[in-house]
């Protein structure tokens, strides 16, 4: 049996305050995560169906492959930046490698040829792919980071405030603005300015957290031996990680519908494409201002219960939602702001809570993990968040949606349920399932 980490054990970190400078800094990398997490996630599936005219589940498909072989590599980097004896650091250097890569083959994936169909969705895979791999290699180190750089409990938890705050600004202008340019430069140019901008704050994100973090203190373990499976069955069977793991890829998987959906919901239940920018300054907006409120409630009742406490109110969000887009645009903003102000500390605590298992592990082995911890976790993350779509898809073709590069095209009834389903109840089904699972969490107590 794996004895679980304990949280009393003296840290290998550094145990005081970080400087704000550090902390913004580190923030900075939610740009690139935060753009690239949102915006294929937003639009990769209706350039394929309404602007390449691939049927809805080949569409699904598409999304989900190569996001799916991060969960096979995202385990490999988080080893290969365990093992880095990079002069520069264990984990900065990928930051801006594969912060570089991952700018300049999104730029490129919507960049290339619209017809024939089949070509058309060949270079999206093969695209999709290249930044799915660069993704990897930047995700991965940049979130086993913070385990490093502190073992100060609530210092953590102030660290993620600053990063879902960035996060919370990069999802705004990323999701909010990428509709707008895709309308804006119409059908033939909309979708590579797309790829453009977002390529340009993927890199602003990957320079600044590169350059905001070269004054963070690092304090780091021994490299773990033995081989990548050996590392990973020791990771997986940490009781604390495994619960936690278990609900974040249920969330990530109901924000992946949700994000899915957004299109769809503007345009065929609301009747105007704008209307999803609208939905996503709802939906992100109030992070900015509920973030540090969330903080407080951590820091006076524990991770956990904030973790609870957002869940709860991002799973009724979605739910009311399901009444409120019979009423318009201004009745369903308003309940997806509901949802922003859960989401933010769906995103803060278990953020938080990540580094608490990996630190506390490197406490009782003297041996640091944290990347194969953040791998495994990333790699779970990006599961959830391709099956979202997919699994929407899926609905979509259950639904009879009708996939056509026409825009007038008449929906029947039944995809139009489909559409509200996927978008509102579905998630909160998956929201109340990671529920159940976090009362299983006990690392909290000892951190107590």
């Amino acid at each position: 049996m794996v004895r679980e980490p304990t949280a009393s054990s003296p840290s290998v970190a550094s145990a005081g305050r970080l400087p704000a400078s550090v902390r913004r800094g580190y923030g900075l990398g939610s740009v690139a995560t935060g753009s690239f997490g949102t915006v294929p996630g937003l639009l990769l599936l209706p350039y394929l169906t309404d602007r390449l005219g691939v049927a809805a589940g080949v569409a699904g498909l598409v999304v989900f492959l190569p996001k799916a072989w991060d969960v096979l590599l995202n385990p490999v980097a988080g080893r290969i930046s365990d093992r880095s004896e990079n002069p520069a650091g264990r984990r900065r250097p990928f930051l801006l490698r594969a912060g570089l890569a991952l700018a300049v083959a999104f730029a490129l994936m919507f960049a290339g040829p619209t017809a024939p169909t089949a070509l058309a969705t060949t270079w999206v895979v093969v695209l999709f792919l290249a930044c799915a791999t660069a993704y990897a290699f930047f995700q991965v180190p940049y979130v086993a980071m913070p385990a490093e750089m502190t073992a100060d409990y609530h210092e953590r938890t102030r660290l993620m405030t600053w990063r879902v705050a960035v996060l919370a600004l990069a999802i705004l202008v990323s999701g909010g603005v990428s509709p707008l340019v895709r309308d804006a430069l119409g059908p033939e140019w909309g979708y590579r300015g797309v790829g453009v901008f977002v390529g340009v704050l993927v890199l602003v994100g990957a320079v600044g957290a590169w350059r905001g973090t070269r004054d963070a203190p690092v304090a780091r373990g021994a490299t773990a031996g033995g081989s990548l499976r050996e590392q990973l069955a020791v990771v997986v069977a940490a009781p604390s990680f495994r619960t936690l793991l278990a609900v974040y890829v249920l969330q990530a998987l109901a924000t992946g519908t949700m994000l899915a959906g957004v299109d769809y919901v503007a345009r065929v239940l609301l009747g105007s494409q704008g209307a999803s920018t609208v939905l996503f300054v709802c939906f992100v907006g109030p992070a900015l201002l509920v973030t540090p409120l969330w903080q407080r409630l951590g820091e006076a009742r524990g991770k956990r219960a904030g973790y609870v406490a957002g869940s709860v109110v991002l799973g009724a969000g979605a739910l009311a939602t399901l009444a409120a887009v019979r009423y318009g645009v201004v009745a369903t903003a308003a309940t997806v702001a509901v949802v922003g102000v859960g989401y933010a500390a769906c995103q803060m605590f278990p953020l938080a809570m990540l580094p608490d298992v990996a630190a506390a592990d490197t406490a009782r082995t003297g041996e640091d993990r944290a990347g194969t911890y953040t791998g495994v976790w990333t790699a779970g993350e990006t599961l959830g968040l391709a099956l979202g779509p997919l699994l929407y898809a899926g609905v979509l073709a259950v639904g009879g949606y009708v996939s056509s590069t026409d825009a007038s095209v008449v929906q029947p009834d039944t995809a139009r349920t489909a559409i509200a389903l996927g978008f509102t109840l579905l998630p909160a089904l998956l929201v109340a399932l990671s529920l159940a699972a976090l009362r299983r969490y006990r690392l909290e107590e000892a951190h107590r």
